[in-house]
């Protein structure tokens, strides 16, 4: 087949289809959200018939992967690195469980934060359960690894944890794509309850068999395709790069590569490699795009007596991504910049847009809270965050999915009066659900804004799982219907949403106002359709 000009997150798809997916299992999150995005609108996938909806949040959806995995069948599982954290329950078990149908689970990981709470490094997470890791140095090996990895996760019995990075995602290259594959039939395992029951009798017969199955892991490694050493004639300085940082450490080095190095994209670590670099080398420098993941395991791996730099020692910096000047940098060369950012250029904050319906909210609310002293409102992630910004600076908080109705729940069992949460649609059928629930339960006094826009907003206009159904959600958890309100925030309701709220804030108990208006960005492309 021709080449074809593929983002990262869109290689890894069209990957995933020509290895014969069945499912993919998501929930939206920069910057995986494009892989799920890419599978809906492929005419291929819609031609086999492959699952894609998206899921209430990253556990459901991971269960879910591994329910199809169970019947045999290849699946997908895409998220953020911060929905791992929210899939670790899942996650954890099924690299005891093992698998059936091939099974890779995707972690875009966000070294800088460019739209994240934190830039976790989920190598962490796979060397924590200890699977098997790819991590791509390029699209073409990303489109490789995935096609290739489906075969060693059914190989193995076990998931493979696929680790990329912002730049990886959102970055283009040609990719040869490879023959199109048929789709598993449905095939169960006999004895399938002996890998699925983790009851203890099971689970630490399990673990028995992931450890033995460690050697295993290992020598894939090893002998694997993405894995390379290169030599090179100055054994003073041996490099070890990982991903893309293999990358970035060719665009210094043209014309061939003056120190040996080992190219590291699947892991465990390649121990003969390693050993052989390490032999060869007075010290090691070690790139890698995110945490200091590797060169820790160097520093324990290897003992005493042998140097070796990176993150830890100050070599590169310990926060944010790498790329080509900092390497370059750290390789000891002159760094020369051709494309400096003028003084008069500065970074512009981001804004709600123009005719968004969560300014409405926070510009009521705002009113509103003026009238008591001591009011606190704890917010969430999605569009609305933004009101920690100028003008609005509505907001306490902004920790996790789901945390403004817990936050405001324990503020509110602290002393705190009034006690506010505004949260969205989608976060809240993600993960507040819960948190309402507990409220109910406590009888609370809180009151909880979930500000419906009808979409998963913030990552693109997504179908959002809580659209249309909010009230009755909030029915079945056990609101008071008197004190489940709604209002439609636009200008012309101003004066009747500020009442609203008052009116909610004097009940002492827990009150959830449901503002409704759709989306400005998806309303303006429906119109345009």
């Amino acid at each position: 087949m021709k080449k074809q000009l593929f983002l990262g997150d869109e290689a890894i798809a069209q990957a995933a289809i020509d290895a014969g997916l069945s499912g993919v299992y998501s929930y939206p999150g920069t910057p995986s959200t494009e892989i799920t995005e890419f599978i809906q609108a492929s005419p291929l996938a819609k031609e086999r018939n492959i699952f894609s909806k998206w899921c209430s949040n990253e556990k459901t959806a991971l269960e879910t992967a591994l329910g199809m995995s169970y019947a045999g069948k290849r699946t997908l599982s895409c998220m953020k690195h911060v929905g791992l954290n929210v899939a670790a329950d899942a996650f954890m078990n099924i690299a005891m469980s093992g698998i059936n149908g091939g099974m890779i689970i995707v972690s875009a990981d966000d070294p800088s934060m460019h739209s994240s709470q934190n830039e976790q490094d989920n190598r962490v997470y796979g060397n924590f359960a200890m699977i098997p890791i790819f991590e791509p140095s390029n699209q073409q090996e990303a489109y490789d690894m995935i096609y290739d990895g489906y075969d060693l996760s059914e190989k193995l019995g076990y998931p493979i944890l696929f680790r990329i990075t912002i730049r990886m995602a959102h970055s283009r290259a040609g990719v040869q794509r490879r023959e199109i594959r048929e789709q598993n039939r449905m095939h169960l395992e006999e004895n399938a309850h002996l890998k699925y029951i983790l009851l203890p009798v099971n689970a630490r017969r399990r673990y028995k068999e992931l450890l033995e199955k460690q050697s295993e892991f290992l020598e894939a490694s090893e002998n694997s395709p993405y894995n390379q050493y290169f030599d090179g004639p100055d054994k003073k300085t041996g490099i070890v790069a990982c991903g893309i940082a293999f990358n970035y450490l060719l665009e210094n080095y043209p014309d061939g590569f003056k120190n040996p190095v080992l190219k590291v994209s699947q892991y465990p670590l390649p121990k003969k490699q390693l050993l052989k670099l390490v032999e060869e080398c007075e010290e090691i420098l070690v790139l890698e795009d995110g945490f200091p993941v590797v060169e820790e395991q160097l520093k324990g791996y290897l003992g005493i007596g042998l140097k070796v730099r990176g993150r830890l020692d100050g070599t590169l910096n310990r926060d944010g991504e790498l790329n080509p000047d900092k390497v370059r940098k750290a390789l000891g060369l002159d760094v020369i910049s051709h494309y400096n950012i003028p003084s008069i250029v500065e970074n512009r904050p981001p804004a709600l847009c123009a005719g968004c319906g969560h300014r409405d909210v926070y510009e009521a609310l705002n009113e509103v809270i003026k009238e008591y002293q001591g009011a606190k409102v704890f917010s969430d992630i999605g569009c609305y965050t933004l009101g920690a910004l100028p003008p609005f600076r509505s907001i306490e908080s902004c920790i996790d999915m789901g945390a403004s109705i817990t936050m405001a729940k324990g503020a509110s069992e602290a002393g705190v009066y009034p006690s506010l949460a505004v949260i969205g649609d989608s976060t809240f059928t993600h993960s507040g659900m819960t948190g309402l629930l507990d409220c109910v339960n406590s009888n609370s006094n809180v009151v909880i804004i979930i500000s419906d826009n009808e979409t998963t907003a913030m990552t693109g206009g997504q179908d959002s799982a809580a659209t249309g159904r909010i009230h009755d959600i909030c029915k079945g958890i056990g609101v008071h219907p008197d004190h489940l309100r709604a209002f439609v925030p636009l200008k012309k309701n101003y004066e009747e949403m500020k009442q609203i709220i008052r009116e909610e804030i004097e009940y002492p108990g827990v009150s959830v106002i449901v503002p409704c208006r759709e989306c400005i960005q998806t309303f303006k492309r429906k119109k345009k359709k």
